[in-house]
């Protein structure tokens, strides 16, 4: 599997890199503590803690490799370079859902800082594909599993 870009700002990126830190320096400390712990209880064919701390430790490595790769392949985005002439990976958009009148404001990101909740999606989700190339003023066509959202593109901003 080829492994892609992945468009971080300097916050995620940060972010990431102290992630990445605590999960090797702290974490599988702990884990591997739990996992010795769990050892001294004897015979671990029926030893269910020893289970668990195995199963987490095996999702921390793949998270840790995860992050690793994502971090490998990042693409810092440069606030100075985003233009507010289109709607590219770093813009904050206003959009107006043309069906229910209502404005929205998103902060275009790569999908390792995509955050719905704090209006952070993806470039490669449907509304940040839809967006990337507008202009203000242009009506873009979402395609959802309901159907078709319409916006309007009402602001583009750093």
């Amino acid at each position: 599997m080829t492994e892609k870009d992945v468009f971080l700002t300097p916050e995620g990126l940060a972010k990431l890199e102290l992630e990445l830190e605590e999960a090797k320096l702290v974490k599988r400390k702990e884990v591997a503590e739990r996992i010795k712990q769990a050892l001294d209880f004897g015979d671990i064919s029926e030893n269910s803690e020893y289970d668990q701390a195995k199963n987490e430790q095996g999702k921390l490595e793949e998270r840790i490799a995860k992050l690793e790769a994502i971090l490998r392949n990042a693409k810092l985005i440069d606030e100075d370079e985003i233009t507010t002439e289109v709607v590219s990976v770093g813009s904050k958009v206003t959009v107006l859902d043309l069906e229910y009148d209502e404005e929205s404001e998103y902060t275009i990101v790569g999908s390792a800082e995509a955050n719905p909740y704090e209006g952070k999606i993806s470039n490669e989700s449907p509304v940040g594909k839809a967006l990337l190339g507008s202009k203000a003023g242009t009506v873009v066509d979402v395609n959802v599993p309901d159907g078709v959202i319409k916006y309007k593109v009402q602001r583009i901003a750093r």
